[in-house]
């Protein structure tokens, strides 16, 4: 019986709690860069609490066996740009419904929904609250510096 409650509560902490996270890549630079670890809370995404502009942890679209960290830049239903920043002319699409868009922040070096589509939500593992390490960024992350987040009606009407 002590087994079974060691095991269940290791599970809901695995789960639902905290993870710490060290991220490799640059696709996340300036706000997170290679070998920074972050605190991940996974509450957030059982709650459907999500945002726009929340950094959030996923597994790859690509490779099941990988986590991804990228920005959040829409959710279902949002119009979203697809081009990058250098095109010429831009494209749009549609987030579905059950899906997010992601973005890393360095959009000249980043693999995400530009590449790969919308992914579906049931994929985001957790919400980035902090960097911890290295201590002299600790704290919490800033806003997208790539200004891609765009304001939909629902957004202006809940302002």
């Amino acid at each position: 019986m002590n087994f079974f409650l060691l095991f269940l509560q290791e599970i809901i902490k695995k789960e639902f709690f905290l993870a710490f996270i060290q991220c490799s890549g640059p696709s996340m630079e300036p706000t997170i860069v290679n070998e920074d670890i972050v605190f991940s809370e996974r509450m957030s995404r059982h709650l459907c609490k999500i945002q726009k502009g929340d950094i959030v942890i996923a597994k790859s679209p690509f490779d099941p066996n990988m986590n991804i960290c990228k920005r959040v830049i829409g959710l279902e239903g949002d119009k979203v740009c697809t081009s990058s920043p250098s095109d010429l002319f831009k494209t749009h699409t549609y987030v579905p419904k059950g899906h997010v868009w992601l973005e890393g922040d360095n959009l000249r070096n980043s693999t995400d929904s530009r590449n790969y589509g919308p992914i579906p939500y049931a994929l985001i593992r957790g919400r980035v609250c902090l960097k911890l390490w290295p201590p002299h960024s600790f704290g919490t992350l800033s806003e997208s510096p790539t200004e891609r987040i765009i304001k939909t009606q629902s957004d202006s009407d809940s302002d």
